[in-house]
């Protein structure tokens, strides 16, 4: 029983998922959505199609099934967000969807952990400068390099930055 429910889910995620690449544009939804419409194009199509063919016709099944899953994708972009299917503003992220505020949520959060993390590397880049220049004074002051080779030296390190 429990196999025949994942199985399932697995074919609506799969139907959905397949739906969503087949409309160009970004589509960002939750998982549960994808399979609900996965779900119920498969349904709703595979009904459509039994009922004209009947439910020997598996390849017509598959594909109104397949179908109905494309249109409840366009639909959801078209009604709910209210987005265009062709054209410039397809391809642009949509303002409202269901999912968008996590996904948002989830995206400030990426990009604050980025922002860190690029900070960080640039805080140890320079303390790595800083300790180059450091070395450089002590072999100066040794007579290792003279003014002019710390100078220049200095002068390249300090262009890494």
């Amino acid at each position: 029983m429990l196999g025949a429910i994942i199985a399932i889910m697995l074919a609506g995620f799969v139907t959905g998922a397949l739906a969503r690449l087949a409309v160009p544009g970004p589509d960002p939804m939750p998982i549960w959505l994808t399979i609900a419409i996965g779900l119920a194009g498969s349904w709703g199509g595979g009904g459509i199609a039994a009922a004209i063919w009947g439910w020997n016709s598996t390849t017509g099944v598959s594909i109104f099934g397949f179908i109905a899953a494309i249109l409840l994708v366009i639909a959801y972009r078209r009604f709910y967000q209210g987005r265009p299917l062709t054209g410039p503003d397809a391809m642009k992220f949509p303002e409202r969807g269901i999912g968008l505020d996590r996904f948002r949520e989830r995206q400030a959060k990426a990009e604050h952990m980025l922002r860190q993390a690029q900070h960080a590397q640039a805080q140890s880049q320079v303390q790595d400068v800083t300790e180059q220049i450091r070395k450089l004074g002590e072999l100066h002051d040794q007579g290792v390099l003279t003014d002019e080779e710390f100078e220049a030296k200095k002068r390249e390190l300090l262009g890494k930055l």
